[in-house]
């Protein structure tokens, strides 16, 4: 499978690890980082959830 035709969550990962290698970021700080992103958006779908019911 060729990454035009990989899933978007697949397109956007590729993308982010791209951006974090060339900007040379530490693992620690790109996990870290992560992380608070990753609850962020879990907070925003939770919402969004509670918006739509």
């Amino acid at each position: 499978m060729s990454l035009a035709d990989a899933p978007p969550e697949i397109k956007l990962a590729v993308d982010l690890i791209e951006l974090l290698e060339l900007n040379e970021v530490e693992p620690a700080v790109a996990l870290a980082a992560l992380a608070i992103v990753r609850r962020d958006f879990e907070h925003k779908l939770e919402q969004q959830k509670t918006a739509d019911s």
